[in-house]
């Protein structure tokens, strides 16, 4: 999909020029005059001020208000989650809590980029927000680890639709100028809950007990809901004008296929077992031909344009989050820290994440989308590249703090710029697709990332359960379980990743010839 020059700037391409439609009469029933012929319309001005002022300050905050509830949940639950699973007596099936987020989000996604094109992110938020306060409360009363597993599944789901809808919001609602201020304030919601969530959820776990957590944010859901809706409601109720109201049934089975054949990639990479490899081998049949299908043509290709903008997404993600998520257990296993001391490493990150992403929302950064993106890559990779000397004894243990700084704000730059980008190539009845397509793709990057890099870090002599010991066990019986080479493998992965995503991210701008217009040209 090649996008139009009034796409590129924002404009509606379906509105047609104003016209004249006002006459003068010669006098008392005297025969009419032609009009004079004043050219098009002048589009109506758009409010002054930013995304706090009084036109748009409504729905920005309800959008922060819901951007906030998902984020804290998604902070949160690491903490509770291994008491659940203790008290649960499911310990076993500890990473499918995890897998049923991602793969029902996947097919969360594809339903709202749908459901967005055919009437408006209205009702797509409130469905989303609904599903996902029904799987809170679902987890939160729980009385087997099956029912939790499918609390969490419910959650997935509730969080790609409305995540998706929020995007296709800022398509809709604000003028092209504040997209890139409303994407930095999406990011910038992560901030406070990455820093105090963990805390917070490990203090009401050890006071009042895990179902609390899950319990407690159920009850918050009412403020987003009672910010966003009415706001949401005047903004962006109805359907993109041109939107199709045809039901793609295909691209639903597709998305279902994806979701289970990622289930099945999940499963089977927890098993280093031969047979194993049936559910791998299955899953890999569904996901890869139906993720292709449902990914803008030339997206694996890396072809130029919006199918690179996807693509960058999902490679950067893929490589920062193994970064993130391993670095705990490194920090744990191998320089002896507490579990406290090592959560401490990733404070920083999302403050420096969101000053990256404020960065890239100024208006001098405009003329500059692509020269941010080359900048962020860069960073994120010197980040990723660099976090893993910690293995080596003379590096300080802090080391991971900055190094994980720098690719965070690398993240902020790009994540947001990439969201620009996507919806600055998509008309207005297309930015559903191509938003769902966005996250679909940062999705399951992650999920076949860290299902790669899970099951190499296992096969490498990894045994990320030996962590689960470090209160009660002496630092050495954890060091000789988790030896230094698996984490040297999986970072060797990672920087892989993020190498890739610097010659992803010289492939944005699309080749055009000379005069075509503006197209892709900021």
């Amino acid at each position: 999909m090649k996008p139009t020059e009034t796409a590129a700037r924002g404009a509606d391409p379906e509105e047609p020029p104003g016209e004249v439609t006002t006459s003068e009469r010669g006098g008392p029933g005297g025969p009419a005059a032609p009009a004079p012929d004043l050219g098009p319309a002048d589009p109506p001005a758009e409010p002054a001020g930013g995304v706090l002022s009084a036109p748009y300050r409504a729905l920005t905050l309800g959008c922060v208000a819901t951007v906030l509830l998902i984020a804290f949940e998604a902070m949160a639950v690491g903490t509770a989650m291994p008491a659940a699973a203790d008290a649960l007596d499911g310990v076993s099936l500890y990473a499918f809590a995890f897998s049923a987020f991602f793969t029902t989000s996947l097919l969360g996604m594809s339903v709202s980029g749908q459901w967005c094109d055919r009437s408006g992110p209205l009702s797509p938020v409130l469905a989303g927000i609904g599903t996902f306060a029904l799987g809170l409360l679902l987890s939160g009363v729980a009385q087997s680890m099956w029912v939790f597993v499918a609390g969490r599944a419910l959650q997935g789901a509730g969080g790609g639709l409305v995540i998706v809808a929020l995007y296709v919001t800022v398509r809709l609602a604000f003028p092209e100028r504040l997209r890139p201020a409303a994407l930095a304030a999406f990011s910038a919601s992560w901030v406070v809950p990455s820093m105090v969530g963990p805390v917070i959820a490990g203090t009401i776990t050890e006071q009042l007990g895990w179902r609390w957590v899950f319990l407690g944010i159920t009850v918050l859901v009412v403020l987003p809901l009672a910010a966003l809706v009415p706001a949401l409601r005047r903004a962006a109720s109805g359907p993109p004008e041109g939107a199709s109201r045809t039901l793609d049934r295909r691209r639903l089975q597709l998305a279902v296929a994806v979701a289970v054949g990622a289930g099945l990639l999940q499963y089977g990479g927890q098993e280093l077992r031969w047979v194993s490899l049936l559910p791998v081998a299955v899953g890999l049949a569904l996901l890869a031909p139906s993720a292709a299908r449902l990914l803008p043509a030339g997206t694996f290709r890396l072809r130029r344009g919006l199918p690179s903008v996807i693509a960058l997404r999902g490679v950067m993600s893929a490589a920062y989050l193994a970064t993130q998520t391993f670095l705990p257990l490194l920090l744990v296993t191998q320089r002896d820290l507490s579990y406290t001391q090592a959560g401490l490493s990733l404070a920083a990150s999302g403050a420096t994440w969101a000053v990256g992403s404020w960065t890239q929302s100024r208006a001098w950064a405009e003329p500059h989308r692509f020269a941010l993106v080359r900048g962020g890559t860069v960073a994120v990779t010197v980040g990723v590249g660099t976090t893993p000397l910690v293995l080596l004894d003379a590096a300080p243990v802090w080391l991971p703090m900055v190094t994980l700084a720098v690719g965070a704000f690398g993240m902020g730059l790009v994540i947001s710029t990439v969201g620009v980008l996507v919806l600055r190539f998509s008309t207005p009845k297309e930015a559903g697709g191509n938003v769902a397509s966005l996250q679909l793709c940062d999705s399951l990057s992650n999920v076949v990332m860290l299902t790669a890099v899970g099951s190499l870090f296992a096969a490498l002599g990894g045994d990320a359960t030996a962590a689960a010991g470090h209160a009660s066990e002496s630092s050495s019986a954890v060091d000789t379980a988790v030896g230094p080479g698996a984490f040297a493998a999986v970072y060797a992965a990672a920087f892989t990743m993020a190498l890739l995503s610097i010659v992803v991210g010289g492939r944005l701008r699309e080749r055009e010839p000379a005069g075509a217009g503006l197209r892709g040209a900021t």
